[in-house]
């Protein structure tokens, strides 16, 4: 005979499951992960124009953990049973986006992507809020809880902080875009991997030819090192211009510190204070 669980004993186990990153519902509904028998994130997607993949009939539940996931049915996707490799996830992409000529058509090129695992675990897309053409493009590390909930970036406590700095020197969301390197929450809030940001890169590179800004924006040091190709911290980074390449166009670019990060450090506020008076005198 089991013990029923105590009150203490499950809000010990809420608290882990908040520590753990499950904090937040993905459905109204809950979902049987386990139903997905072996099969990871990202396996049943297809990139266009592959000829290497095979369409095959749905599997039923007496079906679903079948030695052939080749060969279950309802889907198109790759014969290989193993996770899109981090190369492959940038060539489909890559492949995707170079051919979408609008930001709506980007948008929509992003609901349809699966080559992400994060889309797995997250609630919404964030693609962007602002402007959808801006001078100035702020590009951060990745949506929080609050953002996956909203569907927007930076829209939390950093958010706010941020738009408050951005007001400071004349700006808001009708002269500045804003977006993160990836477009889904990491689970717990983690820092993105390499091959998370790998995935949306050519996304990424394929919105800033569409909003086609004048200045970019890194915030954080995780941002700071996907868009400069860099090793170095944060404080080495920030408030130093280089350019970035982008399509056929060079385009000024800096780091600074994320607002994230002032909140938990307000002394260091004097260095963003110092880098946002850059960023008034080079627009």
């Amino acid at each position: 005979m089991t013990k029923s669980a105590s009150q203490d004993e499950m809000l010990a186990l809420l608290d882990w499951f908040q520590a753990m990153g499950a904090d937040v519902a993905v459905d109204e509904t809950s979902r049987d992960w386990l139903s997905r028998g072996p099969i990871p994130p990202g396996a049943n997607y297809a990139w266009p124009g592959r000829d290497d993949v095979a369409h095959v009939p749905a599997a039923s539940p007496a079906t679903r953990q079948s030695p052939h996931p080749s060969r279950q049915e309802g889907v198109l996707r790759p014969r290989a049973t193993t996770p899109l490799g981090a190369s492959e996830a940038e060539t489909g992409a890559r492949r995707i986006a170079r051919d979408v000529s609008s930001l709506e058509g980007l948008e929509a090129a992003l609901q349809a992507f699966d080559g992400c695992g994060l889309k797995s675990t997250a609630t919404k897309l964030c693609f962007y809020r602002g402007a959808p053409q801006a001078d100035l493009m702020i590009i951060g590390e990745a949506p929080g809880r609050d953002e996956d909930l909203a569907g927007k970036p930076f829209v939390g406590r950093a958010g706010r902080l941020l738009d408050k700095m951005l007001g400071a020197i004349g700006l808001g969301e009708a002269n500045v875009h804003i977006t993160n390197i990836v477009y889904w929450r990491p689970p717990g809030n983690r820092t993105p991997t390499p091959q998370e940001a790998l995935a949306c890169r050519p996304f990424l590179e394929r919105q800033i030819e569409l909003v086609a800004p004048k200045i970019l924006i890194a915030v954080g040091g995780a941002a700071a090192k996907e868009l400069f190709g860099v090793t170095e911290g944060i404080m080495r980074l920030r408030g130093k211009w280089r350019e970035v390449t982008v399509g056929d166009r060079t385009i000024a670019a800096m780091a600074t510190l994320h607002p994230a990060y002032l909140l938990r450090t307000p002394a260091a506020k004097q260095l963003a204070w110092q880098d946002l008076l850059q960023i008034r005198s080079k627009l």
